[in-house]
């Protein structure tokens, strides 16, 4: 009988309500980065990404939970698993413990495996916990534990999309994409750089691979935002350059966040970075005197104020705690950097996390505070970066948190909300853009324009709401140069303004009551035998069945979405076209399955070659989504095709 596996994160529910550390919930920006926004603050549902994109990469029969309540959870188990893996942070260790002993109890056949950076604790902590230990690449670790062959990089990658909220709508949806691992870098507080020995491990290794995936994402919805999910992206020149080469030749729009050090941003101009697409960076500030060797370069000052003039998001994060650092200290740095104008700052207590440096650092000094030092399930479960655990040479712990909160509530009372911040950095993105002679440029100041006019309902909300009347007067002249610049609001847009303002003031009486505060479980089955799909087999030989010396085609089966991605590349004459649309029939009528059918690199010599695959699919139309040509509009037949079936969304 085939082995099943089944991975999950802790269970929810997860917040200081409930126990735990000030910043620990379900969500980066709420949690941490805006905290002190309230409701202007961004929402977006942070999943354990990594286990969906183990999952994906196993041939062994998976499910996946996020966030499952303990019920949920223990309904799932009682439906038996080999292998059971749970994900988890230092933060939220004491969760673990209690979704083990779950575990135990209700799967006691079952094989523990831990994994996450809480992992950084040594055997003899987590052996009551979990028989395996995952410290390394997951993919590769659970392959070789299931017995099953190396597979050689890039991984496949699932498409993961969150949905980025304001005010409860959504506004913009964001694709992960999975491009590296660990840093060189080696600052010494750092748990990624030295979890994994200071390697940088590159599950993308080439630009042209990077862009693959920024591709089928874009397929699958032209509007997304990327994620980069690499610690420093640009650091490696030769592959950024790659990609930067693979966007220009696809002539596609992207916009991606990235994250990146001073040191990997001053290999680069500007207008290289704007070329590949990026519009948003993470910075490490840290701190003005904390030297570290990824912040040697430019000028911090200069890349943020240019960046900054080209439309480019920045969210910096400043360190609080520094032994060389007074409350005097602290706010020359904060007037440095709000100075700079950054869309959004995150303030941290230094810390010390297992594994790293400054940890050894503060362990053989003996400078761990007491309170710690004597309850290490109380270490782990504060270690969330709000908590001062190390003993400062001249600031009492209770000092360095009020600085800390300082600096959060300072940063929204002078700068005001991160979503107008945001929107200014785009005008003057555009202003400057606009009549650029780079066409790629010119291009992204379109993006911009087209971004600034979606976000006019929101001003209404900021004018009434901002935290003080001198943001409240910014905001209302930020909305009058945005008019100036692009026109005036619409009538629609007007009246959305009003909604938005009810939608602001629900989001914070929602807020104010923990009301809709916790995310449902999301589950996802990947090749689980109980619902391998009617005419599975017919999918997974239809290339092999349908040979033509002119087409490649390329089936791709997406088990989690019971869907199959089907590509067509080459030439397709009328007849092969009615032939492989018989195939295609013959498997939508003896499945569930959803077809996206790509057409992108198709070509045909007539204009009514495709009639036949258009007449065999008409019957399966609500199933089917297209990803068209370019060049579509000067297909009749394609135009037929499109106005058939509806172009692929997620």
């Amino acid at each position: 009988m085939s082995k099943k596996v089944l991975l999950t994160s802790v269970c929810r529910p997860l917040g200081p309500k409930h126990g735990d550390a000030p910043s620990v919930g379900y969500e980066l920006l709420y949690g941490q980065v805006t905290r002190a926004q309230g409701l202007f603050s961004p929402r977006t549902v942070n999943i354990h990404y990594s286990l969906e994109y183990i999952a994906e990469n196993l041939d062994t029969p998976t499910v996946v939970l996020q966030y499952p309540s303990e019920r949920e959870l223990i309904r799932e188990l009682k439906k038996g698993y080999d292998y059971v893996g749970v994900s988890f942070l230092l933060a939220v260790m004491h969760k673990m413990k209690a979704t083990v002993a779950l575990i135990r109890k209700h799967a006691p056949n079952s094989k523990l495996v831990l994994g996450g950076y809480g992992t950084v604790l040594k055997d003899e902590e987590l052996k009551p916990y979990g028989d395996y230990f995952c410290r390394e690449e997951g993919v590769g670790f659970f392959r070789r534990l299931l017995g099953e062959p190396e597979r050689p990089m890039p991984y496949k990658q699932p498409l993961l999309v969150s949905w980025l909220k304001i005010f409860g709508w959504k506004v913009s949806a964001t694709g992960q994409i999975f491009a590296g691992l660990g840093c060189p870098n080696g600052c010494d507080f750092c748990c990624t750089s030295h979890f994994f020995s200071r390697k940088h491990i590159r599950l993308l290794p080439e630009g042209k691979d990077i862009y693959a995936v920024a591709e089928r994402y874009l397929d699958l919805n032209p509007d997304l935002v990327l994620l980069v999910i690499d610690e420093d992206f640009l650091l490696n020149r030769k592959r950024a350059m790659e990609f930067r080469d693979c966007v220009k030749k696809g002539r596609r729009t992207l916009s991606i966040f990235a994250f990146s050090s001073v040191k990997a941003l001053s290999q680069y101009t500007v207008e290289e970075i704007l070329e590949m697409g990026i519009d948003g960076f993470w910075i490490g500030y840290e701190g003005t005197r904390s030297g570290y060797a990824k912040q040697q370069g430019r000028p911090i000052e200069d890349i943020i104020t240019e960046f900054r003039a080209h439309g480019i998001t920045i969210l910096t994060s400043m360190i609080v705690g520094f032994d060389y650092q007074t409350p005097e200290v602290v706010a020359q740095e904060l007037d440095g950097l709000m100075k700079l104008k950054p869309a959004l700052a995150q303030f941290l207590i230094y810390g010390p996390v297992p594994g790293t440096p400054f940890y050894e650092r503060v362990m053989k000094e003996n400078r761990l505070q007491e309170v710690y030092a004597k309850d290490t399930a109380l270490y782990y479960r504060r270690g969330d970066g709000f908590a001062t655990m190390v003993k400062h040479p001249t600031l009492s712990p209770a000092r360095i948190e009020e600085l800390q909160s300082w600096c959060f509530s300072e940063d929204f009372q002078r700068l005001g909300p991160s979503i107008f911040r945001t929107l200014e950095a785009r005008l003057l993105g555009y202003q400057k853009l606009k009549h650029s002679p780079n066409p790629w440029l010119r291009r992204k100041a379109e993006f911009y324009a087209r971004e600034l006019r979606v976000a006019y309902p929101a001003f209404l909300a900021g004018r009434l709401l901002g935290p003080n009347r001198a943001v409240r007067q910014g905001i209302g002249d930020l909305e009058q140069r945005l008019h100036a610049e692009l026109g005036s609001p619409t009538l629609r847009e007007r009246l959305r303004s009003v909604l938005g303002g009810g939608a602001a003031l629900w989001t914070g009486l929602t807020l104010k009551l923990d009301l809709f505060q916790h995310p449902k479980l999301t589950r996802t089955m990947y090749r689980m035998p109980a619902k391998r799909w009617a005419g599975f087999d017919l999918w997974e030989e239809l290339h092999r069945k349908t040979a033509l010396p002119n087409l490649s085609i390329q089936v791709e089966l997406q088990h989690a979405k019971q869907q199959v991605w089907l590509r067509l590349e080459g030439r397709l004459s009328r007849t092969e076209a009615e032939g492989l649309g018989q195939r295609i029939r013959d498997s939508l009528a003896r499945s569930k399955s959803r077809l996206v059918l790509d057409l992108k690199k198709l070509q045909w010599d007539q204009v009514d070659d495709l009639r036949p695959l258009r007449d065999m699919l008409a019957a399966h139309r609500s199933r089917i989504r297209l990803i068209l040509p370019k060049l579509a509009a000067a297909h009749p037949e394609v135009i037929l095709l499109a106005r058939m079936f509806q172009p692929y969304q997620a």
